[in-house]
Formats: structure tokens, sequence, C-alpha cells
């Protein structure tokens, strides 16, 4: 029903016991044009996925200030998948040591410096 009039969603009385993530996100979405409808598209989430998931996945969104359906979807996506990113992993030698010191080398700067003089 919510989905054919999202209008709806401004007063309806179950809306109002929705966590509050869920309400933080509505008060956002309902500034923008469309905002009713991208709030119920990303309530009706709960409807193919755990309501925690996508609760979480709203908390998430909304701590990175990014409050929108795109996001709240890649962030669920990545929750449910669990498939997070495994760091890769670099063999590196405790201590780096250098073999040869390098030497400053200022007259090289110098010889620069005169072919610039000369081309003017």
């Amino acid at each position: 029903m919510i989905q054919r009039k999202p209008g709806a969603l401004r007063n309806g009385a179950p809306f109002t016991e929705m966590p509050e993530a869920f309400r933080q996100l509505q008060s956002q979405l309902l500034k923008r044009p469309g905002g009713d409808r991208e709030t119920v598209e990303i309530l009706s989430l709960v409807l193919h996925h755990d309501e925690q998931a996508v609760l979480c996945a709203v908390e998430l969104a909304l701590e990175a200030g990014v409050a929108t359906k795109i996001h709240i979807l890649n962030i669920l996506h990545r929750l449910v998948d669990g498939k997070a990113p495994a760091p890769p992993s670099i063999d590196a030698p405790q201590a780096l040591v250098l073999r040869r010191e390098p030497k400053a080398n200022v007259a090289r700067y110098d010889t620069l410096r005169d072919k610039d003089l000369r081309a003017c």
C-alpha cells in the first residue's frame, strides 16, 4: 500500500513507531524532492533483507552523512555478503638499511641554473 501512495508516509500512524535511525533518515529524505518515494523504497528493503541489517546500513549511512538509497544499498550488500576485502599481505623487512648514504650535489643545480640564464 505504502509503495503505491508514498505520501502516506508523512502522517501514517505506524511510521511514528519506527526505530530512530529510520525516522532520522525519513526526516532528511523528506526535505528533498522525491524523498518520500526514496524513503519508501529504503523501508521496503526489509521485505527482502533482515530488518536489523537494513537498520545497520541506514545507521552507517547516516553516520557517513550520505543518506541516499544507493549508498544504503551499497552498505547493505556489503553487510549481507560478508565479503570485506582482505588487506594485502606485505612481506617487508623490519628495518630498512641504506647501503650507501646519498650525498647532496648542489653543483648540479648550479649547472642547471646557468643553462636557464643563458637561454634568456
